[in-house]
């Protein structure tokens, strides 16, 4: 399996993300929207940096479950009901996805919802991995 990720310099410079990223020879998996909850199924973080951490964490943890790591991610939705609370602490999200998936950055979206599933819930993440 080879991911590609593809920036071109046509395009402003993705950081924190890539433009595009393609995939061949593998298996895929879709990843259900993973928020902040704990083992018991309760919210956790008092704010979405620590929410996202716990999401990401999550998502990674399905993940590995399913045979694949962080370097597998080609897409990823990041879920929010509060956008320039994300912006705001773009450079503290960024600290953390380096330190739980490294430097190589899937195709992503930020979409802003009016609420998730627990009304607690500041954060929610989908993703699309392709395994070898």
């Amino acid at each position: 399996m080879t991911l590609h990720r593809i920036n071109p310099p046509e395009l402003a410079p993705a950081s924190g993300f890539s433009h595009a990223v393609t995939a061949t020879g593998g298996t895929l998996v879709f990843l259900a929207g993973q928020t902040a909850l704990d083992e018991h199924g309760a919210i956790v973080g008092k704010d979405i940096v620590e929410q996202f951490d716990q999401a990401l964490a999550n998502l990674l943890t399905a993940l590995t479950a399913a045979g694949g790591g962080p370097e597998h991610l080609a897409r990823l939705t990041v879920y929010t009901t509060d956008p320039e609370e994300y912006r705001a602490h773009a450079a503290e999200i960024g600290h953390i996805w380096r330190a739980r998936a490294g430097r190589e950055y899937p195709a992503m979206a930020l979409i802003g919802i009016v609420r998730l599933w627990d009304a607690p819930a500041l954060v929610e993440l989908e993703g699309i991995a392709v395994l070898d």
